[in-house]
């Protein structure tokens, strides 16, 4: 069974996870969450897709939305009921897509 990490956990690995960030991961709900922004639509789903790809590797999926030059992403680990470890790893690997 997965863990759920504990706030100050969170915390800390929040922090690493923004260090050099423009736009950075933050907490909403009790998820990991952050809000990308694009130049055009096709530019948004290229993402998109490229998230699903790593998602899907990691057999790890994210809640999320598009609108328009928009893409909502929220990670949580259900089976955890809580962040785990999978969400910060797959929250470093979508921000390194940009």
């Amino acid at each position: 069974m997965i863990e759920p990490l504990s706030q100050e956990v969170i915390g800390h690995k929040l922090k690493l996870l923004n260090d050099n960030a423009t736009e950075p991961w933050g907490l909403v709900d009790g998820k990991l969450y952050r809000e990308f922004k694009f130049p055009s639509f096709v530019a948004a789903f290229g993402f998109m897709t490229q998230v699903a790809i790593l998602a899907e590797r990691a057999d790890h999926h994210p809640e999320w939305s598009n609108i328009y030059r928009k893409v909502k992403i929220y990670l949580i680990t259900y089976e955890a009921r809580g962040i785990s470890q999978r969400d910060f790893d797959l929250a470093h690997e979508i921000s390194q897509i940009l």
